[in-house]
């Protein structure tokens, strides 16, 4: 009794799961699917919100007064004020961030920074690099963010080499990459602890 008492108390994580492809059948979206679905099955302490960041304003200080933002600014920032952690999915453009991903992030870090103190994780899947130096300059992006990524595991998918990672949906369907993805969750759960 006491046991099954002890596992209905366990805190629940909540890491907020952020996308920086518009495209339909992203590929990176289809890893947060799979992420989401990975905590489900596996991790059942935490859980992933995928925050939808495609209404957001393009930054612009003269939207903010008296310390205020836009109605979906002020949403955004409190749903990442209140995760314990980040997972970041994006492509990479032109060897660095999305426009999309850097609009949130630069929302996120008006005073106060939202991003602050939070344990993050960076999966990307592309051509190519596979998003490699996206990852990189996101890394550096947090040193300012005051954000804490986690090392290893690092998960960069090249979709467009056989086998086959994605279907046309953008789904995860390679069952390697579904545990190098889970193997990543498991690292990002651990260190979210380890910050608390």
């Amino acid at each position: 009794m006491e046991a099954a008492a002890s596992e209905d108390a366990k805190p629940v994580i909540r890491i907020a799961a952020i996308c920086g492809s518009l495209r339909k059948a992203s590929f990176n979206r289809g890893l947060i699917r799979a992420a989401i679905a990975i905590c489900e099955e596996f991790i059942t302490d935490m859980k992933i919100d995928y925050i939808d960041v495609e209404g957001l304003p393009f930054y612009n200080m003269d939207l903010e007064e008296n310390g205020s933002f836009p109605w979906p600014v002020e949403e955004f920032r409190k749903k990442i004020r209140e995760a314990d952690g980040v997972l970041f999915a994006s492509p990479e453009y032109n060897y660095s961030v999305s426009p999309l991903l850097k609009n949130a992030i630069d929302w996120g870090s008006r005073p106060p920074n939202a991003w602050a103190d939070k344990g993050a994780a960076i999966v990307s899947a592309g051509g190519s690099s596979a998003g490699a130096r996206m990852q990189y300059h996101l890394r550096q992006i947090g040193v300012f963010l005051d954000l804490h990524f986690i090392n290893k595991p690092e998960l960069i998918i090249p979709a467009f080499q056989p086998p086959q990672k994605f279907n046309r949906s953008g789904d995860l369907i390679d069952l390697e990459m579904r545990e190098r993805l889970k193997k990543l969750l498991m690292s990002l759960h651990a260190f979210v602890l380890r910050l608390r």
